[in-house]
């Protein structure tokens, strides 16, 4: 939907060069009938749409005498034109035009140019009506694409929304004194390259659905190189639709022929999937090639939302740990100068979303079993077997003050103990055996969970690492202590070493604290311009489609933070 705008659309029976000020003194009047001192958002329903910015609107209207933001003397401004562009655009953000009143607007736009016959009160009662929407569409699409269309602490439990100030009533000022809606909608989209990259991958893949999208491979056997099968032809158009196989890399046999260049193509599918890359096209590839690009395309609109949750400012360092891709990245300067392999909480504990700041790490640290772990996974196991606690070096300590005593175990009847009844704490000493490895990497927060080394490597090796119990079990910890400890002086990879041969825990406080971006993204673009997608290992995905679908919030206003919130 598009519309040419006429510069001076006053309407039949007007002459804008003498009557226009009494016009739009008149469309104020209207303006200030409709928005001022209403506080019920129920009675504020303009042509069929609620105002979602009705706490807001009469701020800025009575900044402004309650006169029109979006025509003068001469008509039309020419930002009306470009708010109304960039809310078509909106779609290119993974977000609905309609939501922002387009509908409404575009009919009286045409009631306008129609010259349809009305009296001058009710053609003023059409552009107030025009202006609040307009008004009300910039205030609500600002809002979401500078902190996101839903709220993710409405959705899930353990995702904490990133804090962000923005004025969005000083951002409208200044959208409409200095004629700048489209430099100042982009300021409000969040600035990283991977949003901007995954937005271009949209596009390209919205192109792709245009056209049909991509064939459906036939259920069957396994598919490996060599063989010989008409689904090998649904599976070549399949990857070559999808980028994965080049154009000119046909078979020299037959097409139906599983050749190299199509191996080559399915370990390059399998690997954008989060995949074994073994090249066998087997049930869980097969499952994957066959997602319609519709629900990708769907699965890229989801984390270009999650890109609107995230701080404006990761950090000049700092750690992301995408838990859907069981990855972790060190980034300095918009580089990232290390990855590895992380595990990360099973279904059942989740690992939360949320962004802090690395404040310290621990040498040879003291685990402490949280007490979920000690009743539902350690406890049962006393019950068998008391000698568990020895093997594993765990001493059980009555009570959780740090003056609490230490107590045998085996004068403890552990089966008369349980969820309901554990009043014993389990402390497990520096060693071979300790859950943490030698490290742990404290981030304060309120799910207490953090980054630690592991003495169990062989998880590292699977391809879907979710076994941990909430907290990120690290890879390479040496590597990621020398990142955090770049800066500081006193600590060089040596001294390091020292410590950690001592078996004795020590504490390391980081001069300069770097932020720790928790993130759940199951579509992204990597740093070789590859789009990436994984399982929605936690379900995540679906209850944020179904709150896309819903209807938008309320916007509310504090005056005192100067900051747009949402009302869940």
């Amino acid at each position: 939907m598009a519309f040419c705008l006429a510069a001076t659309s006053w309407g039949p029976g007007l002459s804008w060069s003498s009557e226009a000020p009494v016009f739009i003194e008149l469309v104020g009047q209207h303006i200030r009938e409709r928005i001022k001192d209403n506080k019920n958002p129920a009675a504020l329903i303009c042509r069929g749409e609620p105002l979602s910015g009705f706490r807001l609107l009469p701020l800025f209207y009575e900044e402004r005498r309650f006169f029109p933001v979006w025509l003068d003397a001469a008509g039309l401004r020419p930002i009306t034109q470009a708010l109304i562009r960039t809310i078509e655009q909106a779609d290119q953000e993974g977000l609905q035009p309609s939501d922002y009143h387009l509908d409404p607007i575009a009919a009286m736009l045409a009631d306008m140019e129609s010259g349809a016959l009305m009296t001058t009160a009710g053609r003023a009662a059409l552009w107030s009506d025009l202006d609040v929407l307009l008004t009300d569409a910039f205030l609500l699409l600002s809002a979401h694409l500078s902190g996101g269309r839903v709220n993710p602490e409405s959705l899930h439990k353990d995702w904490v929304l990133s804090e962000k100030t923005i004025d969005i009533l000083k951002v409208l000022h200044t959208a409409v004194t200095e004629a700048q809606i489209d430099q100042v909608i982009e300021r409000l989209s969040p600035g990283h390259a991977g949003y901007a990259n995954l937005r271009t991958a949209l596009r390209q893949l919205r192109g792709v659905v245009e056209k049909g999208g991509w064939p459906r491979i036939p259920d069957g056997p396994t598919l490996q190189p060599g063989d010989r099968d008409a689904r090998v032809l649904t599976l070549r158009d399949r990857l070559k639709i999808g980028g994965d196989l080049e154009g000119e890399a046909l078979s020299e046999a037959a097409p139906e022929h599983f050749d190299a260049p199509l191996e080559a193509a399915v370990k390059r599918f399998q690997s954008r999937h989060g995949l074994e890359p073994d090249g066998l096209v087997g049930r869980a590839t097969l499952v994957e090639l066959n997602i319609p690009a519709r629900e990708r395309a769907r699965q890229i609109e989801l984390n270009l939302e999650r890109w609107r949750w995230l701080p404006h400012d990761l950090g000049k360092r700092y750690i992301e740990v995408n838990t859907a891709d069981f990855s972790l990245s060190a980034v300095e300067d918009h580089q990232i100068v290390m990855r590895m392999r992380v595990v990360v909480g099973r279904p059942a504990r989740r690992t939360p979303v949320f962004s802090a700041r690395m404040a310290y790490m621990v040498i040879n640290p003291y685990w402490t079993v949280p007490f979920t772990i000690a009743v539902e996974d350690i406890l049962p196991k006393l019950v068998e077997d008391v000698s568990y606690l020895e093997q594993q070096s765990l001493k059980v300590y009555y009570g959780w003050d740090d003056s609490a005593p230490a107590i045998d175990p085996r004068h403890i009847d552990w089966r008369a103990y349980g969820r309901n009844h554990f009043p014993f704490r389990l402390v497990q000493a520096p060693g071979a055996h300790n859950s943490l490895g030698q490290m742990k990497f404290m981030f304060p927060n309120r799910f207490s969970v953090y980054l630690h080394d592991t003495p169990n490597r062989a998880l590292f090796g699977k391809v879907q690492r979710d076994f941990s119990s909430g907290c990120i079990r690290v890879e390479d910890a040496p590597s990621l202590a020398a990142f955090l400890l770049k800066a500081d002086p006193d600590w060089s990879v040596e001294r390091l070493q020292t410590v950690l041969k001592t078996s004795r825990q020590h504490v390391i406080r980081i001069k300069d604290p770097v932020p720790v971006h928790l993130l759940y993204m199951t579509a992204w673009v990597d740093a070789d311009g590859e789009v990436q997608f994984r399982k929605d290992i936690y379900k995540r995905d679906r209850a944020l489609d179904v709150g896309l679908k819903r209807k938008p919030q309320t916007l509310t206003y504090s005056l005192e933070a100067a900051l747009p919130q949402v009302v869940r």
